[in-house]
């Protein structure tokens, strides 16, 4: 394949932050004074591929710089059908990588089935707010974890789950005596660590585990080809207000490292996401 003919360079408009970031390095041989790449939103200024043009939308693997060149955008880029009442935001988190790992790891990875008792870790992050409510629409008992009673709160009372608690505050395993008198059926795991550990003395037979940050790695295997079928489900509904998003929003690509720090520091809530340029 001539580079040349088959190439797109980009202006970023948004980048996702998000585990899935370190995935991305490890993937692409990240060496010290490389530009750091991630998911992200960004705008065709230049194309040789005939799939995109001018002036079009793209979200998939970008890079935390004002303008890139991309020259594998066949695999790297997928083009946005604009949907003028969903934000082209939305293509950082729920439309894009977050939201597709949220939902192949709860339907392909955990095969719920109604009534099974779920926990979702960092219930209030990019991918566990959403899982939360793809596990109620399913009609399971749902209990989330969080940082912050904040964020607890935002769990009960705009989220839909059945329960939450503050990992912080307490003892873990008296935690998940008190919430799982029955066990767990699925585990959504967000944090791995001593979490992890607790957990598994709690999973009741025939139980699933996803873990997160190995379903966001999967922007190179047959998983890509659930999109389509996952972009218009959300969609639909986030159209009919029956599916929650959070967005947490940071201005500035000067800010980008603090505030993907700040993500392991549990200063987000939602899915935090840089905004990098304006129309």
């Amino acid at each position: 394949m001539d580079l040349r003919e088959s190439y797109s360079r980009i202006c970023t408009w948004r980048v996702t932050l998000t585990f899935a970031t370190l995935c991305v390095l490890e993937d692409f041989l990240f060496f010290p004074h490389m530009v750091v790449r991630g998911y992200g939103v960004a705008k065709v200024i230049k194309s040789g591929y005939e799939e995109l043009k001018e002036g079009e939308y793209v979200w998939g693997i970008t890079s935390w710089e004002d303008f890139s060149w991309n020259f594998y955008p066949q695999q790297l880029l997928i083009k946005i059908n604009i949907t003028h009442d969903v934000p082209l935001s939305y293509y950082a988190g729920i439309l894009g990588m977050s939201g597709l790992a949220a939902y192949v790891g709860w339907n392909e990875i955990c095969c719920p089935k109604q009534g099974e008792i779920v926990y979702v870790s960092s219930g209030a992050g990019g991918v566990g707010h959403l899982v939360g409510q793809f596990a109620k629409m399913m009609g399971c008992y749902v209990v989330g974890s969080a940082s912050t009673n904040q964020k607890v709160d935002l769990l009960k009372t705009e989220l839909g789950f059945d329960d939450a608690f503050n990992y912080k505050e307490g003892d873990l395993r008296s935690k998940l005596n008190k919430y799982f008198p029955k066990g767990i059926d699925i585990y959504f795991d967000n944090v791995g660590g001593e979490m992890l550990d607790e957990v598994m003395l709690k999973m009741n037979i025939n139980g699933r585990i996803a873990a997160s940050g190995m379903i966001s790695q999967f922007h190179g295997t047959d998983y890509k080809e659930k999109y389509p079928e996952y972009a218009e489900w959300a969609v639909k509904k986030l159209q009919e207000k029956k599916l929650v998003y959070v967005e947490d929003v940071i201005t500035g690509l000067e800010n980008v490292v603090s505030a993907f720090v700040g993500i392991y520091k549990g200063h987000n809530i939602g899915k935090r996401i840089v905004v990098v340029a304006e129309e």
